[in-house]
């Protein structure tokens, strides 16, 4: 099957393609291709107007601002996989994004791309809301900030008006000094190129790690297809947070996941045993983020 017929814009900077959404209301973005061709082949999407914003420039870069990173949404997998900046002061999103798929699929999938089309079981959906971070938004008539655990609003829908498009995530750096900050992200998935079963991603900041026991001063836990949006587990988070990070409250962290949890039956993986699997890789990540916080020897076995 090939895809209904369309008219094709390719813009070259923000506001042609802002302009392009507010004329065209039915026009659906294109980013790097990954999802979107597959649909309209099948014509489960048949949009009068397509955007391709893969030659507008300014939309893909890593900066360092005032306490913050700012990553363009049309940055590449790649680019994220292989930036130092990132793998020094936030290195969950370089270790999210050599987990996605395969080669070809880093080379051309973009952070605006995923978070657009805001699959639970992304990397960056749930990387994103364990960081905290703020999706710049913009359309021809204003531009907003908006918290990335507000943007998710159900399975697939999001706060993106049509008009708008995602210029930019931002991610504070502040509560993650490199010298005291553990992350990981683990995903368990049947083959490279699908989608994880599910996934943990975590940050663990500690008072001191050359201490005996270091205290965890703040953790974050989030999941990835372990609802119908990414999974923030507050609960857990609390259970770490105020004490060295021990055997009995990992037990704790895996219980309060498992609880949070409320996936969908897959056809690789019903919906207990996502739960089950929510609460071990929870309990995983966040022992390798602690270890990786404290400089300690952890192991990088992930099988469940």
């Amino acid at each position: 099957m090939k895809p209904a017929p369309f008219e094709y814009h390719r813009p070259t900077t923000v506001a042609e393609a802002t302009d392009l959404l507010a004329e065209h209301g039915d026009a659906e973005l294109l980013a790097g291709n990954q999802s979107l061709g597959i649909v309209m082949a099948n014509r489960l999407a048949t949009p009068d107007h397509l955007v391709d914003l893969n030659t507008v420039e300014e939309l893909a870069y890593v900066e360092e601002r005032d306490d913050a990173v700012a990553i363009g949404a049309m940055t590449r997998h790649r680019t994220i996989e292989r930036s130092g900046l990132l793998a020094e002061r936030l290195p969950m999103l370089p270790e999210a994004a050599e987990q996605i798929a395969g080669p070809s699929v880093r080379n051309r999938g973009t952070l605006g791309g995923s978070v657009g089309e805001a699959d639970p079981a992304g990397n960056y959906p749930a990387a994103l809301v364990a960081l905290d971070a703020t999706l710049e938004i913009v359309s021809a008539e204003e531009e907003r900030e908006v918290p990335v655990s507000d943007y998710f609003v159900a399975y697939m829908f999001t706060d993106l008006a049509e008009d708008e498009l995602i210029r930019a995530a931002e991610i504070p750096t502040d509560p993650f000094p490199p010298d005291r900050t553990g992350m990981a992200f683990l995903e368990l998935k049947p083959t490279a190129q699908t989608w994880p079963t599910v996934s943990a991603a975590t940050a663990v900041r500690v008072d001191d790690p050359d201490a005996d026991e270091p205290v965890v001063e703040e953790a974050r836990l989030a999941l990835a297809n372990a609802a119908d949006v990414p999974l923030r587990v507050g609960e857990a988070e609390t259970e770490v947070e105020g004490e060295p990070l021990s055997e009995g409250v990992l037990e704790a962290v895996a219980e309060k996941a498992t609880a949070a949890a409320d996936p969908e039956d897959e056809m690789h993986a019903d919906s207990e045993f996502k739960i089950e699997v929510a609460g071990e890789y929870a309990r995983r990540s966040l022992a390798k983020s602690y270890d990786r916080a404290t400089n300690a020897t952890t192991d990088d076995t992930t099988e469940p």
